[in-house]
């Protein structure tokens, strides 16, 4: 990099960081006109989610951290009570477990559409917003027009499901308050057969995309089985030998604070010990893009084949193919949704008795965005006595940050708009829900004292 003769601060900011949900700061640092450190600062004062929850009733656990997201309310729901239930020692039937996965899958839909369309495609073609693509042009509007017909069938089967479409209120601790009929979800199924012919289409077109040529060494978590793309359970792996039970993951997952941001930033937990000046030693990337490298395997047929007639070739290690991993995952949640309901039969009773106890329960679910890991300890009378919630997007934090100092050198000496809308295109790979991990994100470069020689 060539040195500057000015020794003048040179100062990039971004005062809220557009496409995603939250806001924050992101600094770089400069020594002698080298980058010296980034800081990706979560400033939003902290919700004590896990402090207010002390002393309700383990049952009230569903309803309450789906308020944590508007975006993934079913996620919060769905490791909320696989880790209730398992305090309990409640044994939930496959036909529950069935249609929960349905009731994940449409979230997965509407999450994955909304972000490929309306909050990342606008990067890949230069435009601020979905709204100025669509306008661009024909093809780009016919492009996002069925973005939102598939993101509204999605919500359709969250609606049906779940009891309405945003927040739902039909989940609870061992299994749904009503289970839909099977003619109600029979009257999505012509929907869902358009969505999945939509979903092909989409993994196509994002695959055919202008891609940056960026890569690392990646370390992938998420959940795996052995039998069926994992949503709702499964071990922890990572595509470094790890394969741990979700009872285990503290041990080898561990959060902690950092000065400058009110989130917590999560490390995997290293059998070596890192140099002093290893700051991301451990960061670790959970999400579509993780799963899919990771579980790809055990994907339907279907989707195996639409991956490879793809010009994208996984695994992959480059995070701006995260969008073609999204668009897989959409195409697997569609014929995922079509398969639970042609197999249906509708559970009787929609849940399962049981009785509170002191317990202690965790659970780790496939949020759009990645790994969420619940933990409850309950008393006798089934009060909460101590919560821990890990979500996706913290898990994500440190890989984000290391991301943004890998790519910093690049964004030193452009103007202000384009130094900023690249670091915001690095950020969206990882679709970041900040209300989940709180919020994101002003771009400022700050320029230290040049050392003595």
């Amino acid at each position: 990099m060539a040195k500057r003769k000015s020794g003048k601060a040179k100062t990039i900011q971004v005062r809220a960081l557009a496409r995603v949900e939250g806001e924050g700061a992101f600094t770089i640092v400069l020594q002698d006109d080298r980058v010296a450190d980034v800081k990706l600062e979560i400033y939003e004062p902290p919700r004590f989610y896990e402090a207010f929850m002390r002393g309700r009733q383990a049952t009230e656990a569903p309803d309450i951290t789906a308020r944590i997201c508007g975006i993934c309310p079913v996620a919060y729901q769905m490791s909320a009570v696989r880790a209730i239930e398992k305090a309990y020692g409640i044994q939930v039937p496959e036909p529950i477990r069935s249609l929960r996965r349905l009731l994940y899958c449409g979230e997965w839909i509407e999450s994955h559409v909304l972000h490929m369309y309306l909050l990342h495609a606008p990067d890949f073609f230069g435009y601020e917003s979905a709204i100025a693509m669509a306008q661009a042009s024909a093809e780009l509007k016919a492009h996002v027009e069925r973005g939102l017909r598939m993101k509204k069938i999605g919500n359709a089967i969250v609606e049906v499901v779940g009891g309405r479409a945003v927040h739902p209120i039909n989940v609870r601790v061992g299994g749904f308050y009503r289970a839909p009929t099977k003619d109600e979800l029979q009257a999505l199924v012509d929907d869902l057969r358009w969505g999945r012919d939509a979903a092909i289409e989409t993994a196509r077109w994002v695959a055919s995309l202008d891609f940056p040529d960026f890569t690392d060494d990646y370390e992938f978590a998420c959940i795996r089985s052995d039998h069926h793309y994992a949503i709702l359970e499964g071990d922890v792996v990572t595509n470094r030998g790890l394969r741990i039970s979700e009872d285990e993951f503290l041990q080898y997952f561990r959060e902690e604070q950092v000065p400058y941001s009110h989130a917590l930033h999560s490390r995997r937990v290293l059998p070596e010990s890192p140099g002093a000046d290893d700051r991301f030693a451990g960061c670790y990337q959970v999400g579509p893009l993780a799963r899919w490298n990771l579980n790809r395997d055990v994907a339907p047929d279907l989707v195996r084949q639409v991956e490879q007639d793809l010009p994208v070739s996984f695994p992959t290690t480059n995070p701006f193919h995260s969008i073609v991993a999204r668009a897989l995952e959409v195409l697997l949640a569609y014929h995922e949704a079509i398969r639970i309901i042609e197999d249906y039969e509708q559970p009787d009773p929609s849940w399962v008795p049981f009785e509170p106890r002191a317990g202690h329960g965790c659970a780790i679910t496939e949020a759009p965005r990645g790994m969420l890991y619940h933990e409850y300890h309950t008393d006798d009378a089934g009060y909460l006595t101590k919560v821990t919630i890990i979500p996706p997007t913290s898990q994500n934090q440190l890989r984000i940050e290391k991301d943004l100092y890998m790519i910093a050198p690049r964004l030193i000496d452009l103007p202000q708009d384009q130094a900023c809308w690249q670091a915001e295109f690095a950020i969206r790979n990882y679709d970041p829900c900040i209300s989940c991990a709180t919020h994101f994100l002003k771009l400022k470069i700050e320029r230290l004292p040049t050392s003595a020689h």
